[in-house]
């Protein structure tokens, strides 16, 4: 009954097919509400649970947050989040979960919503929800862009000082990020007060207005904004503590295997080799080489170990080419810390196998009570599984290396492919 649901007659009209769209909008909008209500209810359940067990208050529902985001199979850092949205939508904005429940809103406008009212009181909270629903009277034709001035231009006459006072933390969220783009480009994205964001702009623009030799503005803000960051011209190659992986085959270049440049991920293999030869050719950025091997099954790296109870530099550096990010299920973020799977003080070895790198987040949220995890080597692969206080179990596999297809192996020792990290001028090489 369920599939019948999501069944799609190819004989269908144009109106059937649009009222099919309209349905499952409206299915994905319910769905969003239900999960909202489990969440919060999970909430209740779970600090009733830590109190009979008599943790103290402040340790009641830590880990909770990860394990809704690994069942929505989500980035854990997004469980605070969903459980905060959960919480609020159900215990103080009644009207927005209810529009929620009828496909009135989407998802995403009732968490535009609740995150405008988030610096409120409760009692505020509920105002503003009481406002919102008069005013809008089912969000016909509302985008999101209304929907979010409208729920700010409330939150701003209930409580000013609530607003003025969340505006002026916002700095302290200042920072910079990257993200892979299309083309072995990169978004370098500046969160920062809005003054100090419009002058940058500006300057680079004035930069842009002012320089007459062949590039279009856009070229010129972006050159003008490395420049005046790093000191140094657009045209000298980069020595920047740049982790390249590539396979010794790509590098001598007998094939074309695609490359791993930490950070932003995998590249064409023509365009790492050039930019290997710019740093090796250009005198002011040098050029390391370190040899490392794959397993001739898993196309993974091949373990190391240490009887240090921390792990050393050449073993964390090791972990860290083979996690490549946190390996949480579904989480994308830097790797903070190295851990051991099986704590040391449960005789858990110091171990490439046994470790694990892991942001500090997720570190953390593992330490809750109820939560175990375990890793080891399965057949050349090195496999994660996290296992919360619910029983649910969640499994992640390190990714290989880059390099042609592994072949079947003979023996351990036959088959292992070379592997070069290419480190450029200012990372410790020892």
């Amino acid at each position: 009954m369920f599939e019948q649901l999501f069944d799609i007659d190819p004989d269908a009209s144009q109106a059937q097919l649009r009222e099919l769209v309209e349905r499952c909008e409206r299915l994905k909008a319910a769905a969003a509400a239900a999960q909202a209500r489990a969440c919060a209810l999970w909430a209740e359940k779970r600090a009733a649970a830590d109190a009979a067990a008599g943790l103290p208050a402040r340790r009641r529902g830590k880990g909770l947050g990860t394990e809704i985001a690994l069942a929505r199979r989500d980035a854990p850092n997004c469980g605070g989040q969903h459980l905060g949205f959960a919480n609020a939508l159900v215990h103080e904005m009644p009207r927005t979960l209810a529009a929620l429940e009828r496909g009135e809103l989407s998802e995403w406008r009732a968490t535009l919503i609740v995150r405008e009212s988030a610096c409120l009181s409760a009692d505020h909270r509920r105002q503003l929800d009481a406002e919102l629903g008069e005013e809008a009277d089912g969000f016909d034709g509302w985008g999101n862009r209304r929907v979010e001035a409208a729920a700010k231009r409330i939150a701003a006459r209930l409580d000013a000082a609530a607003v003025v006072e969340r505006s002026a933390k916002a700095v302290e969220d200042r920072c910079v990020t990257t993200r892979p783009a299309p083309n072995c480009m990169v978004y370098v994205t500046v969160l920062m007060p809005v003054a100090q964001g419009v002058g940058m702009y500006a300057a680079l623009k004035r930069a842009a207005d002012t320089t007459f030799d062949g590039r279009t503005r856009g070229q010129v803000m972006a050159d003008t904004a490395y420049e005046r960051v790093t000191g140094a011209s657009v045209a000298v190659p980069a020595s920047v503590n740049l982790n390249l992986v590539m396979a010794d085959t790509t590098l001598a270049g007998d094939d074309s295997e695609p490359a791993w440049l930490d950070g932003y991920g995998p590249v064409p293999g023509g365009f790492a080799c050039t930019l290997t030869g710019d740093a090796v050719a250009d005198k002011d950025a040098k050029a390391a080489l370190r040899r490392l091997y794959r397993h001739p099954d898993s196309g993974q790296l091949v373990a190391m170990e240490s009887r240090a109870r921390a792990f050393p530099k050449a073993l964390a550096r090791f972990i860290g080419v083979r996690d490549r990010t946190c390996r949480t299920p579904y989480c994308n973020a830097p790797i903070r810390h190295l851990d051991h799977a099986t704590p040391d003080r449960r005789g858990g070895p110091t171990r490439a196998a046994n470790g694990l790198g892991l942001c500090e987040a997720c570190n953390y949220a593992k330490e809750a009570p109820g939560w175990s995890v375990s890793a080891g080597d399965e057949n050349g692969s090195h496999v994660a599984e996290f296992v919360t206080p619910t029983g649910a179990a969640y499994r992640s596999t390190a990714p290989p290396l880059p390099g042609r297809p592994v072949r079947q192996k003979v023996s351990l020792m036959e088959g292992r492919f070379s592997v070069d990290l290419v480190t450029f001028e200012g990372y410790d090489a020892a």
